[in-house]
């Protein structure tokens, strides 16, 4: 009995058009679990360090996990698993949208896609049946018109995952997009270009009435109607603001990104595009995902102006950050434009920003020149220039081309020391928290196995105001402090691999514990496992990926941080002056791994999480 689980998945061949449902093995969910978890066994298993990322070879995974379809909030999220055309690495991404439930319901827990089609398809797939269709038709279209389409081709009652033009044109950031204008977005690590380069133009569900079995449904459902109440308390500025409502506090903490991680302070432009503002503006609506009480997505509407219209998805956090901060552009309109390209085109809005804003610098110091350029001078704080080049990368053309490559393959095209701007771990850009601000959250980019990712570990929620005695984390740990920050971020990221491997949003936990979720999986499975199982299990998950990484010549030489973030103080009111001291904080953390002095996972550690065999 798959409790939790609808107990298959499809292999989906491109190459010779081939469909074979294949059951899920009950061993392997009790070491991996489901979503990211069992997504590392199978990349381990399919992929080595040989595998081109966008050749025919690489496979492109979809893994829901046993709290989808389940009372448990927050929980209908979805994994996408690839080896990354951006890192050459460990690639994934986690979204949420209602992708992940639709897929369930059709009675599968996931698909794995192989091969290469020779013209552009859509795999659809329902309860009854699977196909690969002629796509033709959808060559060039961005993804809200691809939704358009296929929803009056094939029925309202469908669920997409699909690509745009960046995907197509194999841009090496290119995201995966869901639910058409709410833009949920696969964004991180790439993995559009391995969709595109399979000419896999979109996946369609049409939603069936599958649902899983529970073990003890109600418990499961007793205890969520009182944390309903709870997560919609601590969560309601969220439900008011968005994500977006950050971006005036982190810039007071000295956590915005400013000025491709230049400068201290930005309070006048980082208020002129919070979500506070947002809300005040061009806010029109809200939505939620599915089983969320949240609703912490936003509805926008810019109907006059320069950047009109925009008639969708408002940006997140993330996107204003990198967009307004990173490249100091402070008119809210233009950056809710820039988002929209960006859910048109497929493109992963945090690595977008990030290279606009290397492009920013590289012109500034003239290693970029309006000959480059055709003519057109890259400048901060200038709304057209991003809007320009956001379309130059997604259509790879002139100085797109080479933006298109992510900021590491772009500094070693254009050279003149520009690395020393380059701002990655691991060739992923970094998202928009400042290590300098959470001396913790570095150590998180250093190590996770991705690269550069704040939602890895999530230390920084725990640096400064949240605490789990269960993690016997007991109160909020010093933020600008180095001191114990190995076993703590360890931890984390354990709990954290947890997360995206049940498919719960890391939202939802905090303020709740570790051994609350921990009670949610007996409750789904029945399978009755102890505290320390559920955190080793999740230890397991962590210690595969970077398996998997070292197989792909990953070592301590890339647990890095970039030199900008290592050796330069933000200046400017609140801002910290100290830095982080990443050599003590990997030492301690590699002997917590039970890895040796290169980060290689030592064997009495992979005896221990029964990984030997590996």
């Amino acid at each position: 009995m798959f409790n939790g689980y609808m107990g298959s998945i499809l292999r989906i061949n491109l190459t010779d058009k081939s469909v074979v449902k294949e059951q899920l093995r009950v061993g392997d969910l009790k070491q991996f679990i489901g979503g990211s978890g069992l997504g590392a066994k199978m990349l381990f298993g399919e992929t080595d360090e040989r595998t081109d990322p966008l050749g025919s070879e690489n496979v492109l995974i979809y893994l829901t996990g046993p709290f989808g379809n389940s009372p448990i909030l927050c929980s209908d999220r979805h994994s996408i698993i690839a080896k990354s055309p951006l890192t050459g690495i460990w690639g994934e991404s986690d979204v949420g949208g209602k992708w992940g439930a639709s897929l369930k319901s059709t009675g599968y827990d996931g698909i794995i896609v192989m091969g290469r089609s020779s013209h552009p398809v859509i795999i659809y797939i329902g309860e009854e049946k699977v196909e690969i269709i002629n796509a033709k038709h959808l060559l060039g279209k961005d993804t809200y018109e691809i939704e358009d389409l296929l929803k009056k081709e094939l029925s309202h009652e469908i669920a997409l995952s699909c690509i745009g033009i960046a995907g197509e044109n194999l841009v090496k950031f290119a995201s995966i997009m869901h639910d058409g204008r709410h833009g949920r977005a696969a964004g991180r690590c790439g993995l559009g270009a391995v969709m595109g380069s399979k000419k896999l133009k979109a996946i369609v569900l049409k939603r069936g009435n599958q649902k899983p079995y529970l073990y003890n449904k109600r418990e499961l459902t007793n205890e969520m109607r009182k944390i309903i109440p709870v997560i919609k308390e601590g969560r309601k500025d969220a439900t008011l603001y968005g994500t977006s409502r950050s971006i005036s506090p982190a810039e007071a903490l000295g956590d915005l990104p400013l000025k491709n991680w230049q400068l201290g302070n930005w309070s006048e432009g980082a208020e002129k595009i919070s979500g506070r503002r947002m809300a005040e503006t061009i806010l029109v609506g809200r939505y939620s995902c599915h089983g969320c009480p949240v609703a912490c997505g936003r509805v926008v509407k810019v109907s006059d102006g320069p950047f009109a219209p925009v008639d969708g998805a408002g940006y997140e956090y993330e996107t204003g950050a990198m967009f307004g901060g990173s490249c100091l552009i402070d008119n809210m309109e233009a950056i809710a434009k820039a988002n929209e390209l960006c859910n048109r085109y497929g493109l992963d809005t945090i690595t977008t920003g990030s290279v606009i804003a290397f492009a920013m610098e590289a012109f500034e110091l003239g290693i970029l020149t309006k000959k480059d350029t055709d003519g057109f001078k890259i400048e901060w704080g200038d709304p057209e220039v991003l809007l320009e080049l956001i379309s130059l990368i997604a259509g790879r053309k002139g100085i797109g081309n080479i933006l298109a490559e992510g900021t590491k393959r772009a500094s070693e095209i254009l050279g003149h020391n520009s690395y020393k701007f380059s701002i990655s771990v691991k060739n992923l850009e970094l998202p928009a928290h400042d290590p300098r601000c959470f001396n913790g959250l570095g150590l998180g980019y250093a190590t996770a196995n991705r690269g550069a990712c704040h939602t890895d570990s999530c230390s920084w929620v725990y640096e400064g105001r949240t605490k789990d005695p269960s993690l016997n984390i007991l109160e909020p740990f010093d933020r600008l402090s180095s001191e114990g920050k190995g076993k703590f971020v360890a931890v984390l990221q354990n709990f954290m691999a947890l997360c995206d491997s049940l498919k719960i949003c890391k939202f939802s936990v905090f303020g709740l514990q570790a051994a609350d979720v921990h009670r949610w999986l007996n409750w789904v499975t029945g399978w009755n496992i102890n505290f320390e199982e559920f955190l080793r299990i999740g230890e397991r998950i962590f210690n595969l990926k970077r398996l998997y990484n070292v197989k792909c010549g990953i070592s301590r030489k890339d647990d890095i941080l970039p030199e900008r973030i290592l050796t330069l103080k933000r200046e400017g009111l609140h801002t910290p002056e100290k830095l982080p001291d990443l050599d003590g904080m990997l030492n301690e953390y590699y002997m917590v791994r039970g890895w040796d002095k290169n980060g290689v996972p030592k064997e009495e550690k992979l005896l221990e999480l029964s990984l030997d065999n590996i």
